[in-house]
């Protein structure tokens, strides 16, 4: 298989098999901001998914916006790392809220 061909086939699979998660920060802003977007594995429970958003927006031993592993669309060159109060958004639109211990489902107060 040329790499082209090869490249191509991995590129659809990944997509086929990850769904696209939404980091949202309102714990602290004025209002609502996506500031990333994380790939996670579709066949990932739920809780499984939020906690992999989580960790992957959290500053340990480098700041998390200049990871390989997420893409950091925030408006700012920097970014606080996601705490309790603020989201994660899953492809089919569902909102959780991070608490401090654990996730709640969000409703819009509509």
């Amino acid at each position: 298989m040329s790499k082209k061909k090869e490249a191509l086939s991995k590129a659809l699979l990944r997509h086929f098999r990850t769904e696209t998660v939404a980091v949202i920060h309102s714990a602290y802003e004025d209002s609502p901001r996506t500031v990333a977007l994380v790939n996670v594995d579709k066949s990932w429970s739920v809780k499984k998914k939020l906690e992999k958003a989580f960790m992957l927006t959290n500053s340990v031993e480098d700041a998390w916006y200049t990871s390989d592993k997420v893409e950091y669309i925030g408006p700012e060159e920097s970014c606080r790392s996601t705490s309790v109060g603020d989201m994660v958004r899953l492809e089919d639109g569902t909102k959780f809220k991070c608490e401090s211990s654990g996730w709640s489902e969000w409703k819009n107060p509509d």
